[in-house]
């Protein structure tokens, strides 16, 4: 199968990233939103990220205006959709929603179209299980962020087919990713072994036994990480952390009980880094 246009369904940091690659390696990209200024702040990060490139000589401006001109911002899905060989859904992570979005999809996709999806731990199957596609659907986990992160996991579900993995790993190598490939289970390999970890830095945390700072000093001198566990959080977003692990608890018990103070930092709208302020506060200068 040939992929020509790739439609991305979110403009956000995932979204916009997922779009800037595929439109990097020759794809025609429409990326699509629900609101105009979601749509703005997609191209903008991806100009931003081009511009950065394109200084350090690592592309030209030429090659930049070519890449931004294999993109098309929209709000309408049908004009999003409509044609595509494969459609990256990148929406936010609550099945329902997720549901709604295939169901609609399905009247305006071409047969051949295949579905990837960007979630960090929900069920593909489960996803699959309200098309008429379900052979053609597939997990395509991204890491944050896109244009940097190499690795790209993909996900088989219980109906996806031998076809449609063969081409998502054709393209996740076109998009210059490492692919992994695993099985679906709650979520996945990378998420189930890091969520655990960043889990209970919370734990380690609101037991008292070192600062914040000191935390993730002793696990990035200790361990050779880049980033300390509650830094990370709060750059992946302590809600979406609070999801992968309620998810988790739910599906395989208790040891993957969220840690209260987690819970209570996303009750108190301290998302992280885009709420301005999680474990760290971002609003200092």
């Amino acid at each position: 199968m040939e992929i020509k246009k790739v439609c991305v369904l979110g403009a956000g940091l995932m979204g916009s990233g997922i779009a800037q690659i595929c439109a990097q390696a020759g794809y025609e990209v429409a990326m699509r939103d629900i609101e105009q200024r979601f749509i703005d702040g997609g191209m903008n990060s991806i100009k931003k990220n081009l511009s950065r490139d394109a200084e350090k000589g690592k592309i030209t401006k030429e090659q930049m205006e070519a890449i931004l001109g294999r993109i098309k911002p929209t709000v309408d899905i049908k004009e999003a959709a409509t044609g595509a060989d494969v459609v990256v859904e990148v929406v936010i992570e609550v099945m329902d929603v997720k549901k709604k979005v295939y169901a609609e999809l399905e009247g305006i996709v071409p047969p051949h179209c295949l579905f990837f999806t960007n979630t960090s731990g929900l069920s593909i199957t489960e996803m699959a299980s309200v098309t008429k596609r379900p052979d053609k659907v597939i997990g395509t986990h991204f890491f944050n962020p896109v244009p940097v992160m190499k690795l790209l996991e993909i996900i088989c579900c219980y109906q996806t087919s031998a076809e449609t993995l063969e081409v998502a790993k054709a393209w996740g190598k076109k998009i210059g990713k490492e692919v992994i490939v695993v099985k679906e289970a709650p979520a996945f390999v990378v998420n189930r072994v890091l969520c655990s970890m960043l889990n209970e830095a919370f734990f380690v945390l609101d037991e008292g036994l070192a600062t914040p700072e000191d935390i993730d000093k002793g696990m990035m001198l200790g361990c050779n990480h880049p980033i300390g566990p509650l830094a990370l959080a709060d750059l992946v977003g302590l809600d979406t952390l609070l999801r992968i692990m309620e998810g988790l608890q739910r599906e395989l018990g208790d040891k993957y009980r969220p840690a209260p103070f987690l819970r209570k930092l996303v009750r108190a709208g301290n998302f992280g880094r885009k709420s301005g302020r999680g474990v760290y506060d971002y609003g200092k200068k």
